[in-house]
């Protein structure tokens, strides 16, 4: 198909010619629409350094993760590990998702602007550059009209799934080089033209890929699997006549990958802190049939309650397509199904929309009982550890290139009457009714308590040496939201502290993958109380460990911030190691004497 217009008859010099206009603005009229979009969506957190997006915990990681990059960058420090956490042991950043690949790029506006205006324009960048990544690749392979590659590149960057995705997730929102990716495995030609200099950038936009999340690529690679297939059953051949350019292609691209990927690898899965297996049950999350047409919280329709019963949360809102697009997909995928394209596209469609249903098949919010597909694969390699939720993340950019597809057999088609209406505005009205109600709404945000200024304007520099860290409360030992996580972040990580959410092994002799760091009597108990605001009795054996706990740490200060039970974690800790003093934003405790 091509992709191109055809050439005006209407000369040049001609008193009625139009005056030319720049061939890219069009084109960049659909980007500025997809950036502002995106900027919507992100509004409510633009200015408030005291609000997170709805997943706090989750932001606070990727902040973290974002400001540890420009770190790495300024200090010359091995990026793949971190030890401003988790101390004394520190993380293995390869092994987590370090989303390196977008931090790298973004430390100017990290250092600059720091971790939360980042994290903003990372989320802006996921979904604006997804669609737009989709955008041209429609507008230059399959799609002739501008229209419907627009559209097919706002339902694969601004589904209902990405939405919510991005609010927490940047390495699965983060899909702008999938595009690119399929466009090199999937290119047409062959011979040796169509196999090194592809098979090279390829290699490269893969190892891209790896260092902004791996579990994308995972589902990519599955994805690409089962459509080629289906076009190879579809049209054999054509099958034959690309296959070994295709072959050729990924050989080249596995050497690439092979050779710049070794030591990130290695490092991954037997450099220090790593672990084995998952920190949890990956096969709990699932989705409810009932939900591939039901509405999103993130839409104009959607609310918090049914959203609830048919997703395991709300950042894994992946299939709520809306009955409009499914009918809608349906439709086109009858009208149009002698096309191989198509075929191979409903086929792994369909096939990724019942992985994500489980193990188990639910309906309407109930159990059936009755075995679901996801077990058919749940014990192979890499399956074993996904989330199947997440398999319905596929199905956004094939109803994407299903409604480029249709609207650009429309745009093309003769205006026709049919009862005074022409075929072309009743299939618009189509297009709209089952692509209105799925209208994203701002990402939803919740309020934070503010960074110390006690930390944010580095008053601790005087009472921490180096080697020592600065302890804050409660000391998280697990997946709850990490106070000293976020004020690291937002500090650019100039200090060292115990504690953090990430995924690291069980301990030093046990790579059995938790989340966060390995459990101290101290943090349980400190946690215990931020968490119900009792104040416990407590004994000299408690008091003793407190200090030994802080002596593992190396602790040099404690620091309380504002917490909802923040007097009883005071009152504890005063108990515990002695009588703090008021600082400005909170509580501070000078435990060098006691840790000597």
């Amino acid at each position: 198909m091509t992709t191109g217009t055809a050439p005006s008859t209407t000369p040049a010099d001609s008193p009625t010619a139009r005056p030319p206009r720049a061939a890219w603005l069009p084109d960049a009229l659909v980007v500025a629409g997809y950036l502002a979009l995106a900027a919507v969506l992100t509004s409510r957190q633009w200015g408030h350094p005291q609000r997170l997006f709805h997943q706090a915990g989750d932001q606070v990681l990727f902040e973290w993760m974002l400001a540890h990059a420009a770190h790495a960058v300024v200090a010359g420090e091995n990026p793949l590990f971190s030890a401003a956490l988790n101390a004394p042991y520190g993380i293995n950043l390869m092994a987590n998702t370090s989303v390196l690949g977008l931090g790298v790029p973004l430390a100017p506006v990290t250092l600059l602007f720091g971790s939360q205006v980042a994290f903003c324009v990372a989320v802006v960048g996921c979904l604006a550059g997804t669609a737009t990544a989709w955008y041209a690749l429609l507008r230059r392979r399959l799609v002739s009209a501008r229209s419907a590659a627009a559209l097919g590149g706002l339902v694969c960057g601004f589904a209902p799934g990405m939405v919510a995705q991005a609010g927490a997730h940047l390495h699965v929102a983060a899909q702008f080089l999938l595009p690119a990716i399929l466009a090199l495995v999937f290119r047409a030609g062959t011979g040796r033209s169509a196999v090194w200099r592809p098979g090279v950038g390829l290699g490269l936009l893969l190892v891209w890929q790896v260092f902004i999340g791996e579990e994308v690529l995972v589902f990519l690679a599955l994805a690409a699997g089962v459509f080629a297939l289906g076009y190879a059953l579809a049209d054999r051949a054509a099958a034959r006549r690309l296959a070994p350019a295709l072959l050729g292609r990924l050989a080249v691209a596995a050497v690439v990958g092979a050779v710049l990927l070794a030591y990130p690898l290695w490092f991954q899965f037997h450099g220090p802190q790593h672990y084995t297996g998952m920190a949890f049950a990956a096969h709990g999350f699932q989705l409810d049939a009932a939900s591939f047409t039901a509405s999103a919280r993130q839409t104009v329709l959607g609310d918090d309650w049914l959203p609830g019963l048919l997703s395991p949360n709300p950042t894994e809102e992946n299939s709520f397509f809306g009955p409009g697009l499914l009918v809608l997909a349906v439709v086109v995928v009858v009208w149009l199904w002698r096309r191989p394209l198509v075929r191979a596209l409903a086929g792994c469609g369909v096939v990724f929309a019942l992985l994500s249903l489980g193990t188990d098949l639910r309906v309407d919010g109930s159990a059936t009982g009755i075995p679901g597909p996801y077990r058919l694969v749940a014990g192979l390699p890499l399956l074993d550890l996904a989330v199947p939720a997440r398999f319905a993340l596929v199905c956004v950019p094939v109803l994407g290139v299903l409604v480029a597809l249709f609207v650009d057999r429309v745009a093309g088609a003769r205006r026709t009457a049919v009862p005074g209406l022409p075929v072309r505005l009743v299939w618009a009205s189509a297009v709209a009714a089952a692509l209105l109600p799925l209208t994203p709404t701002p990402i939803r945000v919740v309020p934070v308590p503010p960074v110390p200024a006690f930390v944010a304007e580095g008053r601790w520099r005087t009472l921490v040496p180096p080697g020592r860290t600065v302890v804050g409360l409660p000391p998280v030992t697990g997946a709850a939201l990490s106070p000293v996580m976020l004020w690291s972040a937002r500090a650019g990580l100039s200090f060292d502290a115990p504690g953090g959410y990430f995924i690291g092994p069980s301990g030093p002799d046990d790579p059995a993958a938790r989340w966060g760091a390995p459990d101290r009597p101290t943090a349980l108990l400190l946690r215990r109380v931020a968490e119900t605001g009792l104040t416990p009795v407590l004994s000299a054996a408690d008091r003793r460990q407190a200090v030994e706990d802080l002596r593992h740490w190396r602790a040099a200060v404690v620091v309380l911030g504002r917490l909802p039970n923040g007097d009883a974690v005071r009152r504890t800790v005063d108990d515990l190691i002695g009588a703090g003093r008021p600082v400005d934003g909170g509580w501070m405790w000078d435990v060098r004497p006691l840790v000597g």
